[in-house]
Parts: structure tokens; sequence; C-alpha cells
């Protein structure tokens, strides 16, 4: 059988394939078998050495133009096949939108942040800058500072977690602000919201690590009048218009004057109800001027400079607003309790 001969019956055998085919990944397989290195148009080239000179280039022409008319065909082929998956898969992969289908699982701000932000959205308004601190703190900072130092019997109070005699886990976030007062020269205004620790047993009320948002402000001619004016806008910001505040004498050792502040009870507005134990008010925070020492030591003149602070437990302001009853809730995950703050 002569080259032509050959060349006809690899064009019908291929022709037939072709037609069969249904899948590219089979297109690819006859491809490689008719027009690959080892492929039968291969073959006849290499068994052109065994004619004669004279006919070596007619024979070389038709298997040059048969390769041509055969990859025409896998081509033409092949744009078919890939075409037509091409329409399976768009079918396959067809989304309904108008088919009716269970909403995804969304999820919710978790209710501390929520009120961190409603909090910080209020001090920002009037002035204040949010400043940070380190959690693992030191003495100096956390207590000498601010007017505690070693052997204070109100460091008992604090129930400390000691990593050395210097070194402890924050107490409150007031080292932030000592830390301010000596890096930068008043006016001061700033909150300082973070993560504090406390060596408390875990029950409906307690818990070894909580959050607290400390308020400083530092300037001259700072009142207690305008310690007040900030605490009734805060309080009216966060509870309404007909919130009010009361404050009542106490001690601290960074502040002095001190005080407790109390809010009229956003439940019954003053009066009387089981939130607030029939009182009309609820004890929310503390606060006072600070502590003409606690400016010594921290390189600014009282007698020039005065100003007040502020502290506030994040998690108890959060109970209040949203009647949470055990402060486990806001740390043990449960979907359940946190799917009715979306």
């Amino acid at each position: 059988m002569g080259i032509r001969e050959d060349l006809e019956a690899i064009g019908a055998q291929l022709k037939e394939e072709l037609a069969s085919l249904e899948m590219t990944k089979a297109l690819e397989e006859v491809k490689v078998k008719v027009l690959g290195k080892k492929g039968t148009l291969s073959g006849l080239l290499r068994s052109l050495g065994q004619l004669s000179a004279e006919e070596r280039p007619a024979a070389g022409q038709l298997i040059n133009k048969a390769k041509e008319d055969f990859t025409a065909w896998i081509e033409e082929k092949q744009a078919i096949l890939e075409a037509k998956e091409k329409e399976e898969r768009l079918r396959k992969e067809a989304l309904d939108v108008t088919e009716p289908r269970d909403l995804p699982c969304e999820g919710a701000e978790h209710p501390i942040n929520a009120v961190l932000n409603q909090v910080l959205d209020c001090f920002t308004s009037m002035g204040f800058e949010v400043a940070e601190g380190p959690q693992i703190e030191l003495d100096h900072y956390n207590f000498e500072l601010l007017n505690l130092p070693k052997n204070h019997p109100a460091r008992d109070a604090q129930d400390t977690f000691y990593v050395d005699d210097n070194i402890v886990l924050r107490t409150h976030t007031s080292p932030v602000q000592a830390r301010t007062m000596l890096s930068k020269k008043p006016p001061i205004r700033i909150v300082c919201p973070g993560r504090v620790f406390r060596a408390d047993e875990v029950d409906a009320t307690h818990s070894p690590v909580f959050h607290q948002i400390e308020g400083l402000v530092i300037d001259k001619d700072v009142t207690m009048g305008d310690l007040r004016g900030t605490l009734d806008a805060f309080a009216k910001r966060l509870y309404g218009d007909d919130i009010e505040t009361r404050f009542r004498p106490s001690f601290f050792p960074f502040t002095e004057p001190s005080a407790e502040v109390d809010l009229t009870c956003f439940n019954c507005h003053g009066k009387g109800c089981k939130v607030c134990k029939g009182t009309g008010w609820i004890e929310v925070l503390g606060c006072g001027m600070v502590n003409p020492k606690v400016l010594e030591m921290c390189g600014l003149d009282p007698s020039v400079y005065s100003g007040f602070a502020f502290g506030i437990g994040l998690e108890r302001i959060t109970m209040l607003r949203y009647g949470i009853k055990d402060m486990r809730l806001l740390y043990e995950g449960d979907l359940r309790f946190l799917r009715q703050f979306r």
C-alpha cells in the first residue's frame, strides 16, 4: 500500500472516531494518536527514508497536506465539543434567583462591643481622644503613680494578679492616664477603654477578666462642675434626655474629692422597680478630681493645673442596658444568647 492509500485510511478512521466523540478529553487522545510524536503521521514521515530520492518530495507534500487537513478537522471538532461542554456546565450551574431559600446565618455585634462603641462615640463627640496602653503593666504605673505606694492598704482591695514584685496584670485602665500625663502636656482629654484583671471569683456579677472605660481631663481651671456636666451629657446621650445623675461622696486614692455616681433608673425612670431595688437610682461609676499628689508625681504643677477622672465598668452598663442578669452570658459565646442582638 502506498503513502496516498495509507493517508486515506488514516483520514477515514479519524473521521469515524471524531464523529463518535462526546468529550474534549477523548479528543485529545485521538489527536495524540494521529498527530503526536509517536502517532501514525510521524510513522509515515519516518518511512520516507525507504523511498527513492525522486519519490520523497511528492510523498512529503502528501503527508504535510494530510496533516493540515487532520489538524483542521480536530480543531473544528474541539470547538464543537467545547461549546457543548460550556453549555452543559452553564445549565448545571444555573441559579434560579426567584427560588425561595433559607437566609444565611448572619453574625451580630457583641453587646459589649455595641455599648463600647456607643460610649466612645459619646465621648469623642465631646472632644475626647481614645488612648490605649499595655495590659501587662509595671507596678509603678498601675499603683505608685496613682497614689498607691507599696504596702498601701487600698492595694488589698484590688485583688491583683502579680507576675513578680514589679509586674502585674493591670487592675484598671488608670495606668494609661498616668502614662499620658507623663508624655503629653495639658490640655489632656482622653478616654481609655480596655481589658483589666482582678483575682475575683466567677459568678453572675464578677469575673477575673472584664472591661473598663476611664476618662481623664487635665487643664487650667477644671472644676467639679465640669465633671458633673460631662457625666450628665454622657448619661443623656446613652440612656435618654430624662436621665439625671446623682453624686454621692466616696473615696479613691487617686481622686480628691471623690464620688460614686448614680443614674436615674432607665427601666422605671425614677419611679422604683426591681432593677433599681425600689430606689429609682442605679450606681454606675466612680469619679472625682485628680489628687494633687498624682499630678505632682506625673510632673504637673497642681497650682496651675487641675483635672477630673472617672471609671465605668463596661459589663455593668451593658447588663443594665439590655437587662442581662448574669455576666457569664457575655463571655460564653452561646449563639442562642448572641442571636438576640442582631
